[in-house]
């Protein structure tokens, strides 16, 4: 079985999330430039989508968006079917509209994911306060499937690589621009060069403007990211086992020199393992 199946299989289990005698668990992640909700079951992730994050959003907004998405994954959108809400938002400017709505809707106290709440991670970083809520997620999901040491690569807005050390200890990690964003720029920043889908050309030499833009956006990050995790493995002192996120996973994955698991939902389910840990 390759990795991907193996991080699958080990989903942990645990104490129950909520299930048919207590409801649902809802997590929400609302990122820079998606936002992803997912229904839990106990351990189990039974449904998710995914929205674009808006530049401003009122919780009377925040409330109706969420209310879709309940009945889009199966639930009550008044909030009835869940036992309790988890949520990380590394939008400060959104942050209060959504733990606003989210108070509307959770039959318990949300857990909005910052300083103070419990990881169970032991942290080697400067100033802890600094690290996101999705960053904290992402850790503790990547342990728990793939136990230690472990580097867990989030590929976003920015493209996010997290380290915990043999000892199980977050010990720091690396934030570059990531995919979107530097294509994004490059037709911004430069009047001759287009806009381009971001996926592989058949050659790393391009033939023309568009396939050499891919070749170094796509071709470039996987070189970017092999690199850096050489570079990790030589400070660590070891390999370690690496799983990709994000919504470049499928496309950056596959093509690495490292073998990578794909978790599409490594944050949502680093969410509700924290929520998990935090329960009364």
């Amino acid at each position: 079985m390759g990795r991907e199946g193996r991080a699958a299989a080990g989903r942990p289990e645990g104490r129950a999330a909520g299930g048919a005698e207590d409801g649902a668990l809802l997590a929400v992640d609302v990122g820079n430039t998606v936002t992803r909700f997912g229904i839990f079951s106990g351990a189990d992730l039974t449904g998710s989508l995914s929205v674009t994050t808006p530049a401003r959003l009122t919780a009377d907004e925040a409330n109706m968006r969420t209310g879709e998405a309940l009945r889009a994954l199966g639930v009550a959108d008044d909030g009835s079917g869940l036992s309790g809400v988890v949520l990380s938002c590394v939008v400060p400017a959104l942050s209060d509209a959504w733990a606003a709505a989210l108070r509307r809707l959770s039959p318990t106290r949300p857990l909005v994911v910052g300083p103070g709440v419990r990881s169970g991670l032991r942290m080697r970083f400067d100033d802890p306060a600094e690290v996101g809520p999705d960053r904290i997620a992402d850790v503790v999901a990547a342990r728990e499937l793939l136990g230690a040491p472990v580097v867990a690569i989030g590929l976003g807005t920015s493209t996010n690589f997290e380290v915990v050390d043999a000892s199980g200890t977050f010990v720091g990690g690396i934030v570059t621009p990531g995919l979107a964003l530097g294509a994004a720029s490059l037709a911004e920043a430069a009047a001759r060069l287009p806009s381009v889908e971001l996926r592989p050309p058949a050659r790393v030499i391009g033939r023309s403007t568009r396939a050499a833009m891919q070749s170094g956006l796509v071709f470039g990050e996987v070189a970017r990211i092999d690199g850096l995790l050489d570079a990790i493995a030589r400070e660590l002192g070891a390999e370690a086992p690496v799983v990709v996120s994000g919504e470049g996973a499928r496309l950056v994955a596959p093509l690495l020199a490292h073998e990578a698991a794909v978790d599409d939902e490594l944050t949502l389910r680093g969410l509700r393992l924290l929520w998990e840990r935090n329960r009364g």
